[in-house]
């Protein structure tokens, strides 16, 4: 049976997510890819268990991971049922409705039938009464937001979300969308944007919407899909998100000797940093007290470890950020 480590919180970095009272782990555990049918549930318990030990208090899923939809939220609720029983009080669980789940009108985007039956069915699937955060996945361009986000305060007002945030929405969707709840009096206290060295979008105006309106960001994909590491320096490997046909997001293609030249130019600071490449693109995203938390996925325990010494070394000096920022100067 699985006895947590005593020293759990000893090293792990605690961000406070805006002006909430929450406060992220600063590298965060999203099961997106590999705690689904076609993965080893052994593994999947073993990766779970190893971040919660190391710290990682913050437990990423949504209704359609997996694959199929819904086998991760079915899986981490045998987890948290075998593995952490009597630890819900220290966990943070995030789940997300918005992409395509069920057949028919009302199994995706934004209604308010949609998002309450999805975080209804999400609850079960993993044995829980509530969730910490519950997020709009994606914006929807037929439902107007008003109902999305008053679905989000009934979800609140219900006590299924203790929380709530949005995903993928730009800038001033996020200004429109903040102004309704705080009308509404719901705790909207976070984004959960797409964020890396090679993918800034954020910085252009959302990063500034969400510090003055006193909400914080969780950064996803923060490793580019595995770019930002070494494993594609000198190919695919047969292991990687690229070579996995049911990862919709990544493939050979996207791999191009532009991205690859710059990726080989930041590994040098990293390696002059004494740090691996991702461990330096998880600093990076770090950097702005806005993004609470990185987070990051993993299909082996050694990555969460690799990946948690990030916090050994969070700084950086004007001069490796003057030379990232001019490799990065295209994105």
């Amino acid at each position: 049976m699985y006895k947590p480590s005593d020293k759990r919180y000893d090293n792990m970095t605690y961000n406070r997510v805006g002006n909430s009272g929450l406060k992220l782990p600063a590298i965060s555990l999203g099961l997106w890819n590999n705690f689904g049918e076609p993965d080893s549930f052994e593994n999947q318990r073993a990766m779970l268990t190893r971040a919660f030990d190391l710290g990682i208090t913050h437990f990423d899923l949504a209704n359609n991971y997996g694959p199929p939809a819904g086998a991760a939220e079915e899986n981490f609720g045998k987890i948290l049922k075998k593995d952490f029983a009597g630890l819900r009080d220290e966990l943070v669980i995030s789940s997300k409705a918005g992409f395509h789940m069920w057949n028919g009108p009302y199994g995706d985007w934004g209604s308010k039938k949609y998002l309450v039956s999805s975080l209804d069915q999400s609850l079960q699937r993993m044995g829980l009464d509530y969730v910490d955060i519950f997020y709009h996945h994606r914006p929807d361009p037929d439902t107007p937001l008003e109902e999305t986000m008053q679905a989000l305060d009934l979800i609140v007002r219900q006590g299924k979300a203790l929380y709530v945030g949005i995903s993928n929405y730009d800038a001033e969707q996020t200004k429109q969308a903040v102004k309704i709840l705080k009308e509404q009096k719901t705790p909207f206290i976070i984004h959960q944007a797409s964020y890396s060295m090679l993918n800034r979008w954020v910085e252009e105006s959302l990063l500034d919407v969400l510090k003055s309106n006193g909400a914080g960001a969780i950064a996803f994909v923060p490793l580019a899909q595995g770019l930002l590491t070494s494993k594609y320096l000198k190919g695919v490997p047969k292991d990687s998100r690229a070579s996995k046909a049911h990862i919709p997001f990544l493939n050979e293609k996207d791999i191009k000797e532009d991205v690859i030249n710059k990726v080989i130019e930041l590994n040098e600071i990293a390696r002059l940093r004494d740090q691996s490449l991702a461990q330096m693109a998880l600093a990076w995203v770090l950097r702005d007290e806005t993004v609470s938390s990185a987070l990051i996925g993993a299909s082996k325990v050694s990555q969460i470890e690799e990946n948690v010494k990030t916090l050994d070394h969070l700084h950086f000096s004007s001069d490796e950020l003057a030379k990232i920022n001019d490799i990065l100067k295209d994105n």
